[in-house]
């Protein structure tokens, strides 16, 4: 392992590198520990898809909040800085599940998520530019594609504990047998399934916080901040007529806003679709998410392969193209094979993001860190489609819905595109 990643940093970066790693498998553990949220409290609360789908507002949402106070404190500080503050806020916002299970109240795990994914905000938003710096310039959008591979690592964990610790211990009752219910034995039953969503989140607070110390005592090398000179004047008009004026960064952040509608509009609604094509419960469905992130991990690590021979671009387009055609497929034909097609999807969105990422900040120079922040808010795109896709279900059904991430697939694809056909600017010259 420590072979491998030499290819890829520079001398004397290893071992941030390797513990950076680490925090790129966290917030994978807990984006889709968050996922499966939906249909468990529609469930648990009564409410409908679209009520329920202010999980997702409330995470994606602090990560549009976040990001830009992130930058503030790379550029005043350091990325190492940016990521311990980010850490800590997202271990206090995951030991607020504890507090929220005792309250049993919506918005109490709403604030709770709110915190956590803030404080990923952060360290998203630090880390992955600061992975970006850590070698040369020629392989950055393939190096932060290898640092990326080890979130699928992190998603796949934390769709295994929502299956096998939280799906499992739903009670079985229906909406109409609940409400039939006292107050005193569906409080009893409320009781016993929050304490299961409680129980994996206060467990990764612990975890988080150990990544917190480890990376507090390691000196991580200077030559990798990349601070220039005026750190502490901040020209921040500038820095963004800058960055608005570059297309291939401007271009980006829309298509990274698409991108990531599209996987959390799929992931979350995995469970509807498979439930609604197949039947069953939330946990036998659960399986088929846990299979596409299984899917999402191999083919991430294929992906970073395939950059060795293939330009970046053009396998985003082409694997764009493909998850508009499974989308649509998966929309239009309701059953087992529908079930495959939105399974692999995640083949599709394995390379999306980083390589976005990488794409979009080369050439920014000491616009970089506040680059990386509009990145990391256009996750507000998790917030937003989603809710969209629950409108659609609750008025057409489980399958019409995924025409939603078909659509959000066809954008990214155009930004492949773009950047296949146009000419570059790097550091001055036109574009």
């Amino acid at each position: 392992m420590r072979r491998l990643i030499s290819r890829f940093v520079d001398q004397g970066m290893g071992l941030p590198f390797a513990l950076l790693v680490l925090c790129f498998a966290a917030w994978g553990v807990a984006a889709n520990m968050t996922d499966p949220l939906v249909q468990v409290f529609s469930r648990i609360f009564s409410m409908s898809t679209l009520q329920a789908s202010l999980v997702q507002f409330a995470y994606y949402g602090a990560y549009f909040l976040l990001a830009l106070p992130a930058a503030f404190i790379t550029r005043r500080f350091s990325y190492k800085t940016g990521v311990l503050t980010g850490l800590g806020l997202a271990v206090l916002g995951a030991f607020l599940f504890y507090p929220a299970s005792l309250a049993m109240t919506y918005g109490f795990f709403l604030l709770a998520l709110f915190c956590l994914a803030g404080g990923l905000s952060i360290l998203e938003t630090s880390a992955n530019p600061f992975v970006i710096a850590m070698g040369p310039d020629h392989n950055a959008t393939r190096r932060l594609n290898f640092a990326q591979a080890f979130n699928p690592v992190g998603t796949n964990i934390g769709v295994l504990l929502s299956a096998s610790l939280i799906l499992p211990n739903l009670n079985p009752a229906t909406e109409a047998q609940r409400a039939a219910m006292t107050p005193d034995a569906l409080d009893t039953i409320r009781q016993a399934e929050l304490a299961a969503v409680m129980g994996p989140y206060v467990g990764f607070a612990v975890v988080l916080l150990v990544i917190w110390l480890l990376i507090a005592f390691c000196p991580m090398p200077a030559r990798a901040e990349t601070t220039p000179a005026t750190a502490g004047r901040i020209a921040f008009g500038a820095t963004l007529r800058r960055l608005l004026r570059n297309r291939h960064y401007a271009f980006g952040v829309v298509a990274q806003f698409f991108n990531v509608a599209a996987q959390t509009c799929t992931w979350t609604f995995t469970l509807h679709y498979v439930i609604g094509a197949l039947g069953g419960t939330e946990a036998q469905a659960g399986w088929y998410l846990q299979a596409s992130l299984v899917v999402f991990l191999l083919s991430r690590f294929a992906m970073v392969g395939l950059m060795g021979v293939l330009r970046p671009s053009l396998l985003l387009t082409g694997m764009a193209g493909l998850g508009v055609a499974l989308a649509s497929f998966a929309a239009l034909s309701p059953g087992m094979a529908g079930v495959w097609a939105v399974v692999a999807l995640s083949a599709c969105l394995s390379l999306m993001f980083p390589t976005i990422y990488g794409i979009a900040l080369e050439g920014l120079g000491e616009d970089t860190k506040f680059g990386a922040a509009g990145l990391v808010m256009a996750i507000a795109g998790g917030a937003v489609l989603p809710m969209v896709h629950g409108a659609a279900l609750d008025a057409f059904g489980p399958a019409p819905a995924f025409l939603v991430p078909a659509a959000c697939f066809a954008v990214v694809a155009l930004y492949g595109l773009f950047d296949l056909v146009s000419t570059r600017r790097l550091r001055g010259q036109p574009i």
